[in-house]
């Protein structure tokens, strides 16, 4: 009895593999097919036969994400429910008066031509006009919303509507290193807030700054250059930078136009909302307060010194920062936007002269702790010779821990941090080294082992570039790649 047992359970474990085996098989199949058949269509889709294309362009409005068909659907029955509420509303005769005449007319056209003829030619002229209506109608809609050639229509609206479903992003910092993010961001959503510093007192927002009493425009000005959508040849008309003319030399276009809505609205606030309707801006960017403020940095060896410009050429350490008057407003848009962020970002960037200055708004960092959401520290590349001499990725983070500290604030806000891996050996960095400069190097053990939730990505572009800066795709690639972790491990 026990051998037969045995015997059966053997042909039922045998059974069993077998059928696993086979299923295995199948879906191996299946997914082959899957694969082929997707493989198909992509080499059809990017083929050059022009009814195949048109073909592909027609299904593609049957595509969900859209956001249109339910609309067209919603607005067809509305006409048949209004047409039905005047025929009831008149007793129907409408409606008699309609098939009396549909009938009439269906009547004497059959006793005219055969059935057979008359059908099709009535049904072929219907998908005529069907077809000549929507093209036209469609074509009409493109050339205004979307006026490059290369663009179709269907293609924009699907983009558009990845893009307004994407995370609610806001952005903190100041400087190239943050309007280099956002251009990468803006492939992943249409929902960024960029807080901005305004506290720069050097270059041509300097003398703007002097001469004119704003706020300086120059960080905010690349950053609405990086989320424009508008035409390139505007962008580059708004980052032109003047190389002659008495008085004209070094200012940007962008920074003269700026200033001149600052001074025409009241506000860099309003100058800046303005401007974003012009360049069609992808979000929003926000000046980290809307008052005048002054940097000053206290060294570790008890000195002071006064303005952004001069802070970032300083060749002692600096053992923290603060601003003039204290305790600047934030502006009511940047606390709204941290409320509602899905997540956050500080920098690339300077570290005292660009991100740090955000944090001296007491508003913003409030919103900051309040807020659950992921928030990610980015890194930079290479240390600033005075600025940042010999500081790592963990020094770098517990300057930022210390000045807030400075502040009252125990609590950890940034706990997720993307640094560059491994750096290669190249002239360019061999260039910077030789200017003081070092790469800037992570110690993940050390941040994972205090509590950091820590990723390593390659963030540079292996191009040869006369500087070395993040490359704007890498980058966001790797800040969503980081986003996502963080959600699904939480």
């Amino acid at each position: 009895m026990f051998v037969f047992h045995l015997y059966l359970s053997y042909k039922l474990n045998t059974t069993e593999i077998s059928f696993l085996g086979d299923l295995m098989t199948i879906v191996r199949k299946i997914k082959r097919k899957r694969k082929k058949i997707k493989r198909t269509f992509s080499v059809i889709k990017k083929s050059n036969l022009d009814v195949f294309n048109k073909l592909f362009r027609i299904l593609s409005w049957l595509l969900p994400g859209l956001v249109l068909k339910r609309w067209i659907v919603t607005s067809a029955i509305g006409l048949v429910t209004s047409l039905l509420g005047i025929a009831i509303w008149t007793n129907l005769r409408p409606l008699y008066w309609l098939i009396e005449t549909f009938f009439w007319l269906m009547t004497g056209l059959t006793r005219m031509f055969s059935v057979n003829l008359l059908g099709p030619i009535i049904l072929l002229i219907g998908l005529i006009l069907i077809w000549l209506g929507q093209n036209r109608s469609i074509n009409s809609i493109q050339k205004a919303l979307v006026p490059q050639k290369d663009t179709l229509l269907v293609d924009a609206l699907r983009v558009n509507s990845k893009l307004s479903r994407g995370p609610n992003i806001v952005a903190i910092g100041g400087g190239t290193g943050l309007s280099t993010l956002l251009k990468g961001l803006k492939n992943y959503s249409s929902n960024i807030s960029a807080i901005v510093t305004v506290s720069d007192d050097g270059g041509s927002s300097g003398m703007l700054r002097k001469q004119l009493g704003v706020q300086p425009p120059g960080d905010i000005r690349n950053c609405l250059a990086a989320l424009s959508n508008e035409e390139p040849i505007l962008t580059r008309l708004f980052q032109y930078r003047f190389s002659g003319g008495s008085g004209l030399e070094g200012h940007s276009f962008g920074n003269l136009f700026l200033s001149a809505l600052t001074t025409i609205t009241g506000s860099l606030e309003k100058a800046v909302q303005a401007s974003s309707k012009v360049l069609a801006v992808q979000g929003q960017v926000i000046p980290a307060t809307g008052i005048d403020v002054m940097l000053w940095a206290e060294l570790e060896d008890g000195e002071k010194i006064f303005g952004e410009s001069l802070i970032g050429k300083s060749v002692k350490p600096i053992s923290r920062i603060g601003c003039l008057p204290e305790n600047p407003p934030a502006l009511q848009n940047a606390i709204e936007a941290i409320k509602e962020a899905d997540l956050i970002v500080l920098g690339p960037g300077s570290l005292y002269t660009s991100l740090l200055p955000n944090l001296l708004v007491p508003e913003i960092v409030e919103e900051l702790l309040k807020n659950n959401s992921p928030k990610i520290y980015i890194s930079n590349l290479m240390t600033q010779p005075g600025e940042t001499d010999g500081l790592d990725v963990y020094q770098h983070i517990k300057s930022i821990e210390k000045q807030l500290f400075n502040f009252g604030v125990n609590t950890r806000i940034f706990n997720a941090i993307l640094s560059q891996g491994e750096f290669e050996r190249s002239s360019l960095i061999d260039y910077y080294r030789s200017r003081g400069a070092e790469p800037v190097i992570c110690n993940k053990k050390k941040l994972v082992s205090e509590g950091y939730y820590v990723l390593q990505a390659p963030l540079y572009s292996k191009r040869i570039t006369p500087t070395l800066r993040h490359d704007s795709r890498r980058l966001a690639r790797a800040v969503m790649y980081l986003y996502k972790k963080i959600k699904k491990a939480n």
